[in-house]
């Protein structure tokens, strides 16, 4: 091996090692963000707890919910971490158009879910239930908004993820946003768990 080859080598090195250092910094840094929003939460979660019975003399959970309608919002936004799932698997089996098809299907339910969660909100304002009614709809409102807004920004990143992968493929940059994008999609479907668990179902006990 030559002096040329050698140092070419030792150029790919230190490139490689860049690299590597760069994407645990983004990894390091999008854990701090997920510890963040789940300080948010937390903190919605608390506040709701709290005002979660003043109902102003207006109607509770039990007059305001609607079990089966929230059912298939919920398994729109379950199904789609699922379909998630399948298009990591495809990921590490290097199947580009799996990944993509199911990306587009994720994005799709998840469309479904900020559909219905959006007129679920228009029919409660619509029917003079807004925040401005009660502390529990105060609560609820912003809670529940908080989480539609986070699905809207991560279907926006979906987006751009499928644009991506369409111009870049599976690169290392592309494989390494996919992997952030589906943890942070799967914390959203948690939270939603959590939502749909102690403000609506234990809401109607």
């Amino acid at each position: 091996m030559n002096t040329t080859e050698i140092k070419n080598r030792e150029e790919a090195e230190v490139i490689a090692a860049e690299h590597a250092h760069h994407a645990e910094l983004n990894t390091f840094g999008f854990w701090i963000y997920l510890m963040s929003d789940l300080v948010i939460f937390s903190v919605l979660f608390a506040t709701f707890v709290v005002l979660g019975k003043n109902y102003a003399g207006g109607p509770g959970p039990k007059e305001l919910f609607h079990l089966p309608y929230l059912f298939i919002e919920t398994m729109f936004l379950l199904l789609s971490s699922v379909t998630f799932g399948f298009s990591m698997v495809a990921m590490h089996e290097h199947n580009k158009k799996a990944v993509i098809t199911g990306l587009i299907i994720t994005g799709l339910l998840g469309l479904g879910f900020i559909g219905m969660e959006l007129y679920e909100f228009y029919e409660l304002i619509a029917a003079g239930h807004g925040p401005d009614k009660s502390g529990f709809l105060s609560a609820f409102f912003t809670l529940v908004a908080t989480h539609g807004a986070h699905v809207s920004f991560g279907l926006l990143w979906l987006i751009v993820m499928i644009i991506q992968l369409v111009k870049q493929g599976l690169s290392d940059g592309v494989r390494s946003r996919l992997v952030r994008l589906s943890l942070f999609w799967h914390f959203l479907d948690i939270v939603w768990v959590g939502v749909f668990t102690f403000i609506y179902l234990m809401g109607m006990v």
